[in-house]
């Protein structure tokens, strides 16, 4: 009489040896282990030559380093419901901490040939995509400050001065308090691109951004808003303070000397300064004003401050 016991074991065995050579052939990393002892029962010959032989060991022996028990990111937990019955497959990404690589893991609890109730995973390696997104997501955040900051000097562009004024008029204008602004533009610029070239003219406006940028405060916004033109938005401050710091950055500019080729050059600016005295002023009514003032102080003799209040 045939001994049926030993019959389904051998079927069992010869079914297990051919599904783990199915899963041999697969170009992508797939393990099995016990769900409740953790026991790595199976890698394939994609994961045997990246984390080798399992020999007996637990899998977050094999699978990750600096483990001492299993892993805190174990998806065991997901892949049974409440009454311990198989899930669908759980998909996540991770990367990991032998190979360093990033993977697609799809994870699922599946009976085992000898009837233990497993974890699978088949993981497909993505770092390339990874990367890319990396770069891409790199590249996107580079187009986003470039879309705000002046390429030259580093400074906010107009665009930017007016997205990062507003929320500092706004609360201005809720709270009551002074606001001001001060506009200055480089005195003969032009002569200084027609006689040293613009190559030394771009290096001006990068010390001139420089020597304004050392004198302000950190909630100060500045910004090159034209060619030679700037724009110092000062909140919290009064006409009288905002003239004194016009004053300050008209002797700084004064005193700064840009050492071009062996040749050096001076600069100086016409400073416009206006202010709202209880915020009430919109972006636009303050340039107007600075802008007039600046035109006031290059009328008079440049490299001076002039200064416009604007209307109650």
């Amino acid at each position: 009489m045939p001994d049926t016991k030993a019959q389904d074991q051998q079927s069992k065995t010869v079914s297990q040896r051919a599904f783990e050579t199915v899963l041999d052939s697969i170009d992508a990393a797939i393990y099995v282990a016990d769900m409740q002892s953790y026991d790595l029962l199976f890698l394939n010959a994609y994961s045997r030559k990246r984390w080798g032989e399992a020999n007996n060991r637990k899998c977050w022996q094999v699978l990750q380093q600096g483990q001492s028990g299993p892993c805190s990111f174990c998806t065991n937990g997901r892949l049974l419901d409440s009454n311990g019955e198989p899930r669908e497959v759980h998909i996540w990404e991770f990367r990991n901490t032998v190979t360093q690589r990033w993977y697609q893991c799809r994870d699922q609890a599946i009976l085992w040939p000898d009837g233990r109730l497993v974890r699978i995973e088949i993981a497909t390696d993505i770092t390339e995509l990874k990367d890319m997104q990396a770069e891409l997501g790199a590249a996107k955040l580079r187009a986003e400050e470039l879309a705000y900051q002046d390429e030259l000097t580093g400074l906010n562009n107009r665009r930017a001065f007016a997205a990062l004024s507003q929320p500092t008029i706004d609360q201005a204008r809720r709270s009551g308090q002074p606001l001001a602004l001060i506009g200055f533009d480089a005195d003969h610029f032009k002569q200084v691109n027609d006689c040293y070239g613009h190559a030394a003219g771009d290096q001006v406006l990068k010390s001139l951004a420089d020597t304004v940028r050392s004198q302000i405060r950190a909630g100060d916004v500045l910004a090159r808003v034209g060619g030679e033109e700037f724009a110092l938005l000062l909140p919290g401050t009064d006409i009288a303070v905002a003239c004194d710091m016009a004053e300050r950055l008209r002797k700084a500019v004064e005193a700064m000397t840009v050492d071009y080729a062996g040749k050096l050059i001076k600069l100086t600016c016409s400073f416009g300064v206006t202010a709202s005295s209880d915020g009430n002023a919109s972006l636009e009514q303050l340039m107007h004003f600075a802008d007039k003032a600046t035109y006031i102080a290059k009328a008079r003799q440049r490299n001076c401050v002039a200064v416009l209040t604007l209307p109650a």
